[in-house]
């Protein structure tokens, strides 16, 4: 038996627990991720510039046909779209590690196996946070007013953490893949091109009739309509509930094939 092996088969009762070895990974993902110059980018400066662009240069034109300030629909809009894109960066991060053996070493030491993805799952909900926090204060110096006050301010921080938390998975699934670079690379273009196809870029019924229902029902769309309603007060029970079902159903999708690929690019 290889010392490789021995090394895994012996777990220590003494370890540690599920949840403190994952706060563990947490934390060096967090750090790790704010000298990465690709996950920083995506991360916070492409949401910021994306919605100044917007604001600066659609706002007037944007804003005489919804008839509200398109800023409450381009901030939900970029918080999403940058939570997601921000995951690509660190789906190319989890390549690099995959590439590199990194992943192989952590998987021969004596830790919870769950400990690595758990990890990476909450580092990716705080990213997410901390891009719709970094978003939603430059919106504000925009013109965003929150009227339903702090509930409605920490809704509309919980709401990307929902979204991400289902988009976590996929976005495993493809890091740990041989291919993975550019995979990536293609899933990126994907999420930029949803931008500009939901109900925050422009009202629904400015889209043609055949692709309303698409619009309507992407993920996007109801995460964007849940903060929406969290600023401005509206309906936010049905566009909530559709968002952690999108979340629920991609997590179940695509959780089951993360770990299966995870697992068989460590052991490679």
């Amino acid at each position: 038996m290889s010392a490789e092996t021995t090394a895994t088969a012996q777990l220590p009762a003494d370890a540690g627990s599920l949840l403190s070895q994952s706060l563990i990974e947490t934390g060096r993902l967090l750090r790790r991720w704010t000298r990465q110059q690709e996950v920083m980018t995506s991360t916070l400066m492409l949401p910021v510039l994306l919605l100044l662009m917007f604001d600066l240069v659609l706002k007037r034109s944007l804003g005489a046909a919804a008839g509200v300030d398109p800023i409450y629909g381009f901030v939900p809009m970029i918080a999403i779209a940058g939570a997601m894109y921000g995951a690509m960066g660190t789906g190319l991060s989890l390549y690099g590690e995959r590439q590199s053996g990194l992943l192989r070493r952590f998987w021969v030491l004596p830790i919870h196996r769950s400990a690595s993805m758990l990890g990476r799952l909450l580092a990716e909900c705080v990213r997410a946070a901390v891009v719709t926090l970094v978003v939603v204060a430059i919106g504000m110096l925009l013109g965003l007013r929150f009227q339903q006050g702090w509930p409605g301010f920490f809704g509309v921080l919980a709401v990307p953490v929902i979204v991400i938390a289902g988009f976590t998975p996929a976005v495993i699934l493809v890091g740990v893949s041989r291919i993975g670079d550019k995979v990536v690379q293609l899933a990126a273009i994907v999420v930029l091109i949803a931008m500009f196809f939901n109900s925050g870029f422009v009202p629904l019924d400015n889209y043609p009739d055949v692709i309303q229902p698409i619009v309507r029902a992407q993920p996007m769309s109801c995460a964007i309509e849940a903060m929406r309603g969290f600023v401005l007060g509206g309906p936010i029970a049905t566009p909530l509930l559709q968002t952690a079902a999108w979340s629920a159903g991609l997590a179940a999708v695509f959780g089951v094939l993360a770990v299966r690929g995870y697992r068989a690019a460590a052991e490679s």
